[in-house]
Formats: C-alpha cells, sequence, structure tokens
C-alpha cells in the first residue's frame, strides 16, 4: 500500500482503503479501480490523499509519465469523443427542453423531433464499439434523468439495429427510450439522487415513477402505444420479479423488454459514490449470473454477444493485476473468453477466481 497525493491520482489505480471526506462521508470503498469521474470526486471533496494499491499498469509499466495510455485515455483524447462530448451536452439540454414541453406546456413533438434530439451523437460515433466507448467514458457520479435517458435511447438503437428492426420502429424505439424515465420528474430530487441506500419509502415512491410516467403520456392523443407501455412497464421482468405489476413474459411490450435491457446496463456502467463503472465484461458476468430469466432470451443474449464481441482482441487488466489480450470468446460464458498472458493461454471458464476487471 502507498499514499498518493489526489492531485497525482491515476486512472487505474486501485483503493486500498475506504476514501471519507473529512466527515467521515464515504465517497469511494476499498478495492475500487479509479476512473477520471472518481478522481474528480475525490477532489471536489478535497482529500489531500488516498490510499493506493501498490501495483504496476502492466507488468512492464510502471506508474509514470513513460506509461502507455490507457484504453480510456485514448479515447477521451481523440476529436471524435470531444465532438461526441460538446453534442451530448446539447442534447441533454434539449430533451430537458421537450420534458418541460410535455409537462407544463402539455406539448408531445411528434418522433422525427424526439430523433433529431440524439442524431448528432448518432452521427458522431462511426460503429457500436466507438458509441459504446464514448458512453463508457461519460460517466458521472450522478446523472440526471435527462443523461440517463439519452443513454438508454443510444444502447436501445445499437440493439434495435442488431434485431434488424425498420427505420420507422427504430424511430418509435428512441422516442420511447428519451422518455422511459419521464415518471421521474414527479419524485423529488434530493430522494432521487439521494447517494445512500433508499429507506423502505423512498423505494417504494421512487418504484411508483413508472405508473406516474404512463398517467402523464397516456393524455396525448396518437401517441404510439409502445411508448406507453416502455414507460409503465421497463421495470417489470419475464420471471414475474419487476414491478409495478409483476407481469410475465408474455404481457410485457417488446419495446420495453429492450428498453430494460438498455437501462439496467446504462445503471452497472454508471459511477456510484462506492464504486467505479463496471467493465462490460463484469456487466456480462452480471447478467449472467442473475438475468437470463429476467429478460427476453433473443434480446439479452443478441446484446450480450454483441457487446463481447465488441471488445474481441481487446487487451484487459486481471483482477490479479496481471495485463492480457482476449484471443477467444466462449459462447456459453460471454464473460470469461479464453484469454493470453505472460504466462501463456488461460480459459477463464476454468478459472472462477480470476476474471476482467478492466480494459486496458
Amino acid at each position: 500500500m502507498q499514499t498518493v497525493k489526489t492531485s497525482q491520482l491515476k486512472e487505474g489505480m486501485i483503493t486500498a482503503s475506504p476514501v471519507k471526506t473529512r466527515r467521515g462521508q464515504l465517497i469511494v470503498d476499498a478495492g475500487v479501480c479509479l476512473t477520471q469521474s472518481l478522481i474528480a470526486h475525490i477532489d471536489f471533496y478535497d482529500v489531500e490523499d488516498v490510499s493506493i494499491e501498490e501495483f504496476t499498469r502492466t507488468r512492464s509499466h510502471d506508474w509514470n509519465a513513460q506509461a502507455a495510455p490507457t484504453y480510456s485515455e485514448r479515447i477521451t483524447s481523440s476529436f471524435e469523443f470531444q465532438q461526441f462530448q460538446k453534442d451530448y451536452a446539447t442534447a441533454v439540454e434539449r430533451l430537458k427542453q421537450i420534458f418541460t414541453s410535455i409537462l407544463e406546456q402539455r406539448h408531445m413533438p411528434d418522433a422525427p423531433v424526439l430523433c433529431k434530439t440524439i442524431q448528432p451523437l448518432l452521427s458522431d460515433a462511426s460503429s457500436s464499439l466507438q458509441m459504446f466507448d464514448f458512453l463508457h467514458n461519460m460517466r458521472k457520479i450522478v446523472d440526471s434523468i435527462y443523461a440517463h435517458s439519452i443513454n438508454v435511447a443510444l444502447i436501445s438503437i445499437e440493439l434495435g439495429r442488431w434485431l434488424k428492426f425498420s427505420d420507422e420502429d427504430l424511430a418509435i424505439l428512441i422516442s420511447a427510450a428519451l422518455l422511459h424515465d419521464i415518471g421521474k420528474s414527479e419524485i423529488p430530487e434530493e430522494i432521487l439522487y439521494k447517494p445512500d441506500r433508499y429507506t423502505e419509502e423512498e423505494f417504494a415512491l421512487v418504484k411508483k415513477h413508472p405508473e406516474i410516467g404512463f398517467h402523464i403520456l397516456r393524455p396525448f392523443d396518437g401517441l404510439d402505444p409502445r411508448i406507453l407501455d416502455a414507460a409503465r412497464m421497463h421495470h417489470e421482468r419475464c420471471d414475474g420479479s419487476g414491478y409495478p405489476n409483476r407481469l410475465q413474459f408474455h404481457q410485457i411490450s417488446d419495446f420495453a423488454q429492450i428498453i430494460a435491457i438498455a437501462d439496467v446496463y446504462d445503471a452497472m456502467t454508471a459511477a456510484r459514490s462506492h464504486r467505479a463503472p463496471l467493465c462490460p465484461f463484469q456487466v456480462i458476468a452480471d447478467f449472467e449470473l442473475e438475468g437470463l430469466q429476467k429478460y427476453n432470451p433473443k434480446y439479452i443474449l443478441t446484446f450480450l454477444e454483441r457487446i463481447a464481441y465488441t471488445y474481441q482482441n481487446n487487451r484487459v487488466r486481471l483482477n490479479d493485476g496481471r495485463s492480457a489480450n482476449i484471443l477467444m470468446l466462449n459462447r456459453q460464458f460471454l464473460s470469461r473468453p479464453i484469454v493470453e498472458t505472460e504466462d501463456g493461454t488461460l480459459d477463464l471458464s476454468k478459472t472462477p477466481n480470476l476474471k476482467i476487471q478492466m480494459l486496458l
């Protein structure tokens, strides 16, 4: 363990002990891989130094100026990402105005206007890989309703394209994703953005947002019913474990099922006060562990397989500190591919104590 000044923290360092404010509030837990967002969060609270685990970025590079830039650093330094950031900020502001128009002026824009909100972002990314890379590097500790809804729309349209939806269906899917969480606008911000766990009463209130959103949107004549379904059903699960109505597989709209996957993926890859954003293979592992019964197999398996193949041949770091190259994916265990380290080839499906921790 070593103590590092906050000004000298680097992305990829692992916290050796919990990072707390002067008042004792937990900012980042022990064992968390730091990102630029988390480092900025630590700096915001004027924490002077942080205990960091002693390890090297790879076996041949130490933490110094000569170390090769990380995968994230290469992305965020690109012109394309910087343009994406600018267009993203504009999209967030446009969606905020649309919500205000719906809630206060009772005006519902049509699908082309809604789609125009994220069109520049779709143009900024030249591939699915680039889109997901950009989204992973836009993470913040607290994402507004608007940022989250934009993320869900971008993820949903990628899945819709993989499923070969028509342009007309994709436009409705984007609209449904952008509006799926409008019910949260009626939840007090001090509860919605609370950094700690919800009380039972608070969680019960938050869980009302699908019904609230449905009732906000229902009065608009001519609104595609799939948009209404997405607002009301995006927390329903195929095994009946969801809310608000514990619907079963055949009762849940297809668009709501797709948006549910995008919604959860975005939440899992978001930074939280106690952890960094999860890397794609950690998310895939969580879905494999407990999600395959909760989501439509056609949609979830397509989504996970395409995410995994997006990062084929990438360089990664394992949880024991070693770096490796992904050689081959295992379709039975997408989160556990065959990788090559300096010590040889490893089949992660046969080494349960090892897992992919981050992209390098």
